[in-house]
């Protein structure tokens, strides 16, 4: 602390009095006793976090502007791998993945910056960032200290430190501190792991930056390591006390802080468009600053998953929508929003007497006018030459990582309607017998099975496979594309089933790229088409110009549009599909030119309609439901009656988790959680997370549950299914109805029978937890409950 002050005060007065021209000068950052020391002064951490790649470049400066406009002093951000090596050894850091230049920016407007270089960032990014190559080598552990993992993650560290290691503080740059890995206790316990992470950030960029690693305050202790600052991740509504206590006991001197403070939250195909009240993250900001507690605002401004970059949640798979706009102050096109102005009055207060910056100017949104498509090239017409393989491949073992592929192969005669398996279709599968359309596999509901007619010996069985974003959560990051076993036919032979693996297959791949669309071959006008039965034209690439007078920004509309991937003057703009919620796609005013513009789309189930336009707002709170979001049928009842408890019990007031241990040893498959009454006495019913643990008393992996019954949840305009008891996120949860009275029920399949000893759960964050379940019983049976 003694050698920053010098270094302050032996700096020229232009830089004491300029905070753009003190980051120049050589400084310093550290953990002090109950606060962060800034070049020997006590600093309070005001981070908005926002990522490059999702920011179109030439807009990099406005959104840095409007978080400093917001009363922030930093700005926090990831460092996607995966963005940056799309290939091994083969490095970019241009264009949109200009780094270094997006640091310096944040210099420039006298911001200081936060690196989170991984290797794992999550982000609700493909694969949380590590690269698809990295699954060529199937056995691979990711994470682990895996020789060949850690060998490329060492490369890759190196790299980013050949860009901005001269821009840290102790250089006289604006980064001040930077992440090891991330959230590494939702992941899995080694200490050794990450602590070699740790080693290859001080070796690239030197012993004097500040490193410390997030979790979350119910495992931050199980890789914690002694020379690392420690931070916590909660979101708005948590009691921040509880979050920050463990915490205090462990480390009374340590510097407070949330290192992502959630304000939204992301959107999944298929649910809800999430958002998360502004007043409650305006109080949680407040009251850490009033207490001098740092943070990071996750996200401040959340921007785009542009192209095939979205990823996917687990357990199950929820593949995450284009938008990234995350119910942020900053909306994802920069546009201030109600939170905006609200946070903003709030962090007024803790400017240290100084004046607010000014917003800077917004964009003006566009409409452009309704415009048709004119040509198409199909799918099925305009195939790349075959590979042969005897046996299925997954996507990666051609050496492929995005877009779709297809298998192919010919059928034995089948006299009856017979069952095709797919283990398992990553990520959505169409199949074709003889080029007719017999149905889809849609991951995200477990389809694997499905029954195709009776056909002629040598007829062509095509299973055309779209590559959704990987899974970035939880041990599923493991995620192969394509089909990743093998393919079963199960046919009549006498009376008895007959399965056999289906072999010599015909692969057909097409990567994601806007090459690979527009020399598809064939273009033909799309009058000479007329709409399948389903009132559906051709799947394939669709083709068209528009004219726009003044460039700006808008929100291209694909209502009318089946599902695939949008191209824009060459630019990828991202996935985009019927089910919503998303509808319209951010174009952002600077890919777009004055007169012609060019769209390209591809389009896996082909549009009912090829057309498009450019609104001014965007649609992102559409939901067509083609699955039940609730887990109940009509009139399904739950019937205990006949079962014994194994465990009865009560929970105690208060946040955080708590365990209950059955007394003894059952086996199983389904569990059934049955609460009888609420701590407060009202009708809800919450919970946040839920563990079983087995005979070892160590947690179930919840990989394989599934929700098969909950007699009340509230999903009207929410997503507090069932199914948020195991997603891995301590910041969602189960909820039912409000007014539903007790007692309320959950069932799950735990996939498989396991010995079982004790439950744990977690109620809500809030500080008045509510829904806090009282009594309750669990149900344990080998064979599934009575309905």
């Amino acid at each position: 602390m003694a050698l920053a002050a010098a270094l302050l005060c032996g700096m020229p007065t232009e830089a004491k009095n300029n905070p753009v021209e003190a980051m120049k000068a050589e400084g310093s950052f550290e953990a002090g006793n109950g606060a962060f020391m800034l070049n020997g002064k006590p600093f309070v951490v005001k981070a908005a976090e926002l990522h490059y790649p999702r920011i179109p470049k030439e807009y990099w400066d406005q959104r840095i502007k409007l978080c400093k406009a917001l009363g922030m002093n930093t700005v926090c951000l990831y460092v996607f791998w995966n963005a940056h090596e799309p290939r091994p050894d083969e490095f970019d850091f241009t264009g949109q993945n200009d780094l270094a230049q997006f640091v310096r920016l944040c210099r420039e407007n006298g911001m200081y910056v936060i690196l989170r270089p991984g290797p794992y960032v999550c982000a609700e990014w493909e694969m949380g960032g590590l690269p698809w190559w990295l699954l060529k080598k199937k056995d691979i552990r990711l994470r682990e200290p895996d020789e060949y993992f850690m060998e490329r993650v060492d490369k890759f560290q190196k790299a980013v430190a050949d860009q901005v290691g001269d821009l840290t503080i102790a250089n006289g740059g604006p980064i001040i501190m930077v992440q090891v890995e991330n959230e590494y206790g939702s992941y899995g316990r080694n200490k050794e792991y990450v602590g070699q992470i740790r080693d290859m950030l001080r070796n690239n960029f030197g012993d004097k930056v500040t490193l410390f690693q997030c979790d979350w305050s119910s495992n931050f202790l199980e890789n914690g390591l002694d020379d690392l600052i420690w931070t916590m991740n909660f979101g708005t509504g948590a009691n921040i006390d509880q979050q920050f206590a463990r915490l205090k006991e462990v480390r009374p001197e340590s510097p407070l802080m949330c290192s992502e403070f959630w304000s939204g939250w992301f959107d999944k195909w298929g649910a809800n468009h999430e958002t998360r009240p502004a007043a409650d993250m305006i109080a949680g900001i407040d009251e850490m600053l009033s207490k001098g507690i740092s943070f990071s605002l996750y996200m401040t401004h959340g921007g785009t998953n542009w192209g095939h970059w979205a990823g996917a949640n687990s357990p199950g798979f929820a593949p995450d929508v284009t938008s990234y706009d995350y119910d942020a102050p900053i909306s994802e096109s920069g546009q201030t929003t109600p939170k905006y102005w609200e946070l903003r009055k709030t962090l007024a207060k803790y400017m240290d007497g100084k004046k607010m910056p000014s917003v800077p100017a917004l964009i003006k949104p566009i409409s452009i006018p309704a415009f048709e498509f004119d040509e198409v090239a199909p799918i099925f017409s305009n195939l790349p030459e075959p590979v042969n393989t005897t046996d299925i491949k997954t996507m990666e073992e051609f050496d492929q990582g995005f877009g779709s592929i297809l298998y192919r192969t010919t059928l034995p005669e089948i006299n009856t309607p017979s069952l095709l398996t797919v283990n398992d279709p990553h990520d959505y599968a169409q199949i074709f017998v003889d080029g007719k359309y017999v149905g889809k596999l849609d991951r995200r509901n477990g389809e694997k099975q499905i029954q195709i007619p009776a056909c002629k010996r040598g007829a062509t069985l095509d299973i055309f496979v779209e590559a959704m974003g990987r899974i970035n959560f939880g041990r599923a990051i493991k995620d192969f594309k394509g089909i990743t076993d093998n393919v079963q036919l199960t046919v009549d032979m006498d009376g008895r089933p007959f399965t056999c693996d289906l072999k010599n297959w015909q692969v057909y791949n097409i990567e994601d790229t806007y090459d690979t669309y527009v020399s598809m071959g064939e273009f033909y006008p799309i009058g000479s088409f007329t709409p399948g039965d389903d009132g559906r034209l051709p799947r394939g690439v669709y083709r068209a110009t528009f004219d726009v007078k003044k460039p700006s920004d808008t929100f291209l509309n694909f209502e009318t549009w089946g599902k695939g991937l949008v191209y824009v003057n060459g630019h990828p703009m991202g996935r985009i599909w019927e089910i919503g919620p998303q509808q319209t796609l951010y174009m952002p005013g600077c890919w777009l030119k004055k007169g012609e513009n060019e769209i390209v789309v591809f389009d896996i189930l082909g549009p009912r309609e090829a057309k498009c336009e450019g609104l001014k707002e965007p649609k992102l709170d559409q939901l067509l439901v083609q699955k039940p979001l609730t887990h109940r049928t009509e009139g399904q009842n739950l019937d205990l009656s006949a079962e014994k408890p194994v465990l009865v019990g009560e929970f105690k007031p208060g946040n955080g988790w708590q365990e209950m241990p059955f007394g003894k040893t059952v086996n199983g498959r389904y569990v059934c959680v049955e609460a009888l009454d609420a701590i407060d006495g009202k009708d809800l019913a919450c919970i946040a997370e839920m563990y079983l643990l087995d005979g070892k008393g160590q947690r179930l992996s919840r990989e394989p549950w599934t929700v098969m019954y909950a007699d009340s949840e509230d999903v009207g305009r929410v997503n507090r299914s069932a199914d948020k008891i195991f997603d891995l996120q301590e910041s969602t949860y189960w909820s039912t109805v409000p007014g539903t009275p007790y007692p309320h029920a959950i069932v799950i399949d735990l996939g498989a029978a396991h010995d079982l000893t004790a439950i744990q759960c977690l109620p809500r964050m809030e500080s008045d937890v509510p829904g806090a379940i009282k009594r309750f019983k669990v149900y344990v049976s080998p064979k599934p409950f009575k309905f």
